[in-house]
């Protein structure tokens, strides 16, 4: 249920300076700059609609932890009665402006950061309301104007007999009575019949207009969930960043005051996260780089999404629950004790699947095709503990892993399929029962080699990774085959075997040129010798390797290349051969059949 009324803004400044009204810790920091600031105090002056404020009502099931308002510093550490949820940069600016006796806090039109104190010009504010924004001044926090390089002061509003001179009214004072009559003594002395008069319609026209301004405030009930409270707050918040669940997780799990009553401490879920993802990345760097920040690469709402899976296989199991799930809803609604109780098993089952990984020779971030799968493989990891590491289990999840890079599976929406791979692969894996969708559905049409040309495609990704893991030697560093921790030492990437500088006498015979089946793996240092023909750029390698032709011949092999076909500058027959050699590839890893080529040569047959 939700309440709406109106309330004099003094009372709501009031309520946010004694701590009664607050943020829920989820809300992002107040951010106005000195425009918009003075545009919304000439707003208040004219009573113009400031718009509808959301509040919502504390004491309920639903417990965020709560900040005060930027600048409000109440006595003690009062409880708030009302959280915000919209309305927090235009209260929290004419809190400052208006109510503190500080400085407002803010930025310049470049964002950089300034502090200003807010004036309104008498004499123009008693003039037409079309007028009131040029009235409205900010000056800086010395209350001294100056150009040309701060060489030369224009206006000093230092003292009170300079404001009363120079007829500019300090907006810090106006719901201060006592102030404001001193003030406007000392004004009216200034020029007494001029300024008696001018005084008279500015507390018509302003003063009472801001004291009797009034803010549309909806408040809603306590009783209000939080999978509502979050979808009211990003539809009043449109214009914003969209409020993220592992934010809203922080505020609640701070605002748990059975964990604070344990501790002694409120649970600081980013202080955790940051804890579990930089061990992570440090020893695994395929989760993200870890100065692009904590959310680069394995995200937090990838580990919540996780948790959830967990969560929800273990009720289900128990007959508390009916499915298995990582929807919005389901993070919403994880509580913090089982958080708790969880988030070390996925961080081990999580450093788990960097393993794998590592043993699939994946190992860089832009290698990785789907960061999406990692989240199921972490939970049935989590769920079966080092039932996973027999050799069967090993072998089953390789191919459930593959068949699902390989056939593209995690390209749409995930959430759907996250369910069915861990309801699906436990059993298979644990008690040889069905093999999942993910396997059982997957196909590597084979024409879809001719179209894989860029890290785009997860599939591609993935043959990249499947001929590194096979063995394929490096044409410059030949001692040994290519291992996941020289991929960055020598700047393996993916390397385009007849040039493209090949292509342009016409040599192609109208097959692809910059698809997967003309690349592989190879150093930078290898790349800077492919230059023009194969064949003339193969006698510069081999005589730089100190190898027999023949030996080096083996070497071409490791990468599934015909020796001969790329000796002879023969590109289609080079073509159609590692076309093959790369369907048989997949289809070893994929432990099915690759379809298309596979069926048309069986009707030749």
């Amino acid at each position: 249920m939700a309440a709406l009324d109106n309330v004099k803004l003094k009372d709501v400044l009031a309520d946010v300076a004694s701590g009664s009204l607050q943020l829920p810790d989820f809300q992002r920091n107040w951010k106005w700059d000195d425009d918009r600031i003075r545009a919304i105090i000439a707003t208040v002056t004219l009573d113009y609609p400031l718009g509808v404020v959301m509040t919502l009502q504390t004491g309920g099931a639903t417990r965020f932890r709560s900040r005060t308002l930027t600048g409000a510093r109440p006595d003690g550490d009062p409880a708030a009665d009302l959280l915000l949820l919209d309305g927090q940069q235009r209260l929290t600016s004419l809190f400052q402006a208006l109510w503190l006796d500080a400085p407002v806090e803010t930025a310049d039109a470049r964002n950089k950061p300034i502090e200003r104190w807010y004036y309104v010009d008498i004499e123009k504010a008693v003039g037409p309301g079309a007028d009131r924004d040029e009235a409205i001044l900010s000056v800086p926090a010395d209350k001294v104007l100056r150009t040309d390089f701060n060489r030369t002061v224009v206006l000093d509003l230092s003292t009170t007999e300079n404001e009363c001179a120079a007829g500019l009214f300090p907006l810090h004072l106006v719901f201060d009575a006592q102030r404001v009559n001193q003030w406007m003594m000392s004004y009216v002395k200034a020029d007494e019949d001029r300024n008696w008069n001018l005084w008279g319609q500015f507390d018509e026209l302003v003063l009472q207009q801001v004291r009797a301004f009034q803010v549309p405030m909806i408040r809603l009930a306590a009783t209000t969930s939080m999978d509502a409270v979050c979808a009211v707050f990003e539809r009043v918040n449109t214009g914003g960043v969209p409020l993220n669940v592992f934010e809203l997780l922080t505020a609640t799990y701070a605002g748990d005051r059975d964990y604070v009553d344990q501790s002694g401490d409120y649970y600081q879920l980013p202080k955790v996260w940051r804890e579990i993802k930089q061990g992570l990345a440090a020893k695994y760097p395929v989760f993200g780089r870890l100065d692009g920040g904590l959310e680069n690469g394995l995200s937090s709402i990838d580990f919540l999404q996780a948790i959830a899976l967990v969560r929800t296989w273990e009720r289900k199991q128990s007959g508390r629950g009916a499915t298995v799930s990582c929807k919005r809803r389901d993070l919403l609604d994880l509580p913090l004790a089982d958080f708790v109780r969880l988030a070390p098993k996925l961080a081990d089952a999580f450093a788990w699947v960097g393993d794998f990984l590592e043993r699939q020779c994946i190992v860089r971030p832009s290698d990785l095709p789907y960061k999406t799968q990692l989240v199921p493989l972490a939970a049935v990891r989590a769920i079966l503990d080092t039932a996973l590491d027999g050799l069967g289990a090993e072998e089953k999840t390789e191919q459930w892993y593959w068949c699902g890079v390989l056939g593209e599976m995690y390209g749409g929406s995930t959430e759907t399929r996250f369910t069915r791979d861990v309801e699906q692969l436990v059993p298979w894996i644990a008690q040889d029962d069905r093999a999942p969708d993910t396997v059982t559905d997957a196909f590597f049409f084979a024409d879809r080699l001719d179209s894989l040309t860029t890290r785009n495609s997860a599939a591609y990704k993935g043959i990249y990774a499947l001929l590194v893991k096979q063995g394929a030697v490096d044409w410059h560093y030949t001692d040994s085959p290519l291992k996941p921790g020289r991929l960055d030492e020598y700047s393996v990437d993916v390397r385009q075997i007849f040039p493209k500088t090949w292509f342009r006498r016409g040599n192609s015979q109208d097959l692809p040129t910059n698809s997967i089946v003309n690349k592989t793996p190879l150093s930078y240092r290898a790349a800077m010798d492919m230059t023009g023909a194969p064949a003339s750029y193969l006698s510069t390698m081999v005589a730089a390797s100190d190898m027999r032709p023949e030996w080096f011949d083996d070497v071409l092999a490791t990468h599934l290349i015909d020796p001969e076909a790329l000796r002879d500058n023969d590109y289609e027959r080079f073509y159609n051969d590692r076309s093959k050699q790369l369907q048989d590839l997949v289809h070893s890893a994929m432990g099915k059949r690759t379809m298309l080529r596979d069926l048309a040569e069986g009707d030749a047959r």
